[in-house]
């Protein structure tokens, strides 16, 4: 993920202003390894501040995305996530209980495509999802005690 110092320059490189509201947003994603939602981050955003909408926090996810700051994954979970993490090839582990997205490197030597087999496609990238289960779905902890919460 760029800093707050390298996206606030890229927006202004590209003739996009620079707001308050934008800075919060790119303050919310830095070191954010989560592949947040939109609506993750406009909850983060909204403790800093709290008249900060939705839309405004979509429109800037998708400058980032646009400017290939960030990339947009739709990885089945319901909602778009934002991957921050444009700089290494990767692939994405899915938890199919919760719903979290996590990186994967790895290199998969029988992860070709031929001419033939793209049928026509130009492609530049692929993406491979596992799907499974996280360590805390998988291992979940025991729900308190009344006693234990009391304590």
């Amino acid at each position: 993920m760029q800093s707050l110092e390298a996206l606030t320059e890229l927006f202004r490189a590209n003739g996009r202003k620079i707001t308050a509201q934008r800075q919060s947003i790119f303050r919310a994603l830095e070191g954010d390894a989560t592949h947040p939602t939109a609506e993750s981050v406009h909850q983060k955003v909204r403790r800093e501040m709290p008249n900060v909408s939705l839309k405004t926090v979509y429109q800037t996810l998708n400058d980032l995305a646009e400017l290939g700051a960030i990339s947009v994954l739709d990885v089945g979970t319901g909602s778009a996530r934002f991957d921050p993490n444009v700089e290494t090839a990767h692939h994405h582990l899915v938890c199919r209980s919760c719903g979290k997205v996590r990186d994967m490197v790895g290199v998969f030597p029988g992860l070709t495509v031929s001419r033939r087999a793209a049928q026509g496609f130009a492609v530049d990238r692929a993406e491979v999802v596992f799907r499974g289960l996280c360590d805390d779905c998988r291992n979940p902890r025991p729900m308190p005690t009344t006693e234990e919460l009391s304590q």
